[in-house]
């Protein structure tokens, strides 16, 4: 049995590496060509742009206008509506591709409506502007526009949502759209 082994090591040969030459460990990464300056710059013609707002953010994309009769305008990215029923007070984000709201915050919310003391008071409309502005940041939306119903804005009520919402960091206007020459 020694011999049947001595004889198979024999037969396997192992490499000869070698003083000035090093065996490649796996443990190193192999050397990678080094790129010019003109393909770091070179775009891609397939390129995908994975942040659809920036276009918004930049004031460059497109504004539906609609039609000059319609009230409110639709020219805008973000639309913030807030609105007074007797129980309840209730603020929604529309952005202008759906009619579905983007954020909304409400007094129907257990969590706001356990900290009230009534549901539809100045504090309340200042407590769904606070919290309402609150997940604008969070969701990365800093500007909408804001057109109050002309015969209640100059309410108690509006004015201090209107100043939780400012005192939140939101701004309420929209930068106006650039166009760029051709």
């Amino acid at each position: 049995m020694a011999s049947g082994l001595r004889l198979l090591l024999g037969q396997i040969r192992r490499p000869i590496v070698a003083a000035n030459q090093t065996a490649r460990c796996a443990s190193r990464a192999a050397s990678q060509p080094e790129r010019s300056a003109e393909e770091n710059e070179a775009v891609s013609p397939t390129f995908v742009n994975r942040n659809p707002r920036n276009l918004e953010q930049l004031a460059l994309a497109v504004k539906d206008r609609g039609w000059d009769t319609i009230w409110p305008r639709r020219e805008f990215y973000h639309r913030l509506e807030f609105s007074r029923t007797q129980h309840h007070v209730t603020a929604r984000v529309f952005s202008s591709s759906s009619p579905v709201p983007v954020l909304s915050c409400s007094t129907r919310e257990w969590a706001l409506k356990k900290e009230l003391a009534s549901t539809n008071c100045v504090a309340a409309c200042q407590a769904v502007g606070e919290v309402l502005a609150q997940r604008c940041q969070q969701a990365g939306i800093t500007r909408m526009v804001y057109r109050a119903i002309p015969w209640t804005y100059r309410s108690d009520a509006v004015q201090s949502f209107r100043t939780a919402i400012k005192g939140g960091g939101i701004t309420l206007s929209e930068p106006r759209r650039k166009y760029i020459g051709t």
